[in-house]
């Protein structure tokens, strides 16, 4: 019977690490500061586009705090009571991220509701101005945030969403804006509202349905359980592989562990090799517990196979 443990690289993801952590500190400083502006332009121009915007903004400000948070804690040393260190703290981030998108829009649809019955007076000239700078403050903070790794990263990517949903709502408060100062249609202020709720509590239904899969260890969406037994399998010395488990310590750090069972002239060190260049180059696993048990001397109770 033998065991292989195969670390984790940190090379490529120490620099994707630097760069996430300096586009969250940026964006959260842009972010905080216009949330002041925009909070009080809503409540003076008596805008419902540009108050929810703001309060959107000001979860996008705490959500970018937690990623950045997050990022800094993920970044420590694992200890003795931690030992993968911090780093699934980044996807509890993203998971209480996609929750906030989606109250926070259940929040704005029920006072679009009752704006609808009862449509307020609104300050467009006010509205415009505001939401204009909102929209260039969102679109350099969306820039900022694409220089991270949104693509692997979820907990960068929730963050991004938020951006992008505040984004949206800029671009809402501005045509709501331009319809109530040329048409007098101040029923647009509560559409736009509604509009980019929807848009948002979607995103925040996906961030938070794949944050709460990977705290559920569940098998990383880009990983095909069978192929990669088939895989495994299609090695000479494999008869069997069992006790198979993929999950994800962070979004962008896959782990396995199996047990592989091989014929009684199998070299281990030979099997290992071979096991591991296959994970390695096919499935882009590198964090990987290999159990390998000769033919005749395998563990007979699987369920408790260690």
């Amino acid at each position: 019977m033998a065991h292989s443990h195969e670390g984790h690289s940190h090379g490529p993801g120490h620099h994707h690490g630097t760069n996430n952590k300096k586009a969250l500190g940026l964006a959260f400083f842009l972010i905080t500061i216009y949330m002041i502006v925009e909070v009080i332009g809503g409540f003076v121009t008596n805008s419902l586009a540009l108050i929810s915007d703001a309060g959107h903004m000001l979860s996008d400000s705490v959500a970018l705090g937690i990623s950045f948070l997050a990022l800094k804690l993920g970044g420590k040393q694992p200890t003795k009571e931690k030992t993968f260190g911090f780093k699934r703290f980044e996807i509890l981030a993203a998971f209480l991220n996609g929750i906030a998108l989606i109250v926070i829009s259940i929040y704005i649809l029920w006072e679009s509701y009752k704006r609808f019955l009862n449509p307020p007076e609104v300050m467009s000239s006010g509205m415009l101005t505001i939401s204009i700078i909102g929209l260039l403050v969102n679109i350099a903070a969306a820039f900022i945030l694409m220089k991270g790794d949104t693509s692997e990263n979820l907990n960068v990517r929730s963050a991004f969403l938020h951006v992008m949903g505040d984004l949206l709502g800029s671009v809402g408060a501005i045509i709501a804006a331009l319809l109530i100062m040329f048409f007098n249609w101040g029923i647009a202020d509560p559409i736009a509202s509604v509009i980019v709720s929807i848009l948002i509590i979607i995103s925040g239904w996906r961030v938070t349905k794949e944050s709460f899969h990977i705290l559920m260890e569940g098998t990383p969406s880009n990983i095909d359980l069978s192929a990669l037994k088939k895989s495994l399998l299609s090695l000479d010395e494999v008869k069997s592989v069992h006790d198979l488990h993929i999950w994800s310590i962070t979004s962008d750090f896959p782990a396995l562990s199996c047990h592989l069972v091989v014929n009684e002239q199998a070299a281990y060190e030979s099997v290992l090799s071979k096991a591991k260049k296959i994970l390695h180059d096919e499935f882009h696993i590198e964090h990987t517990t290999i159990q390998v048990d000769k033919e005749h001397s395998q563990c007979k109770d699987h369920d408790h196979c260690n």
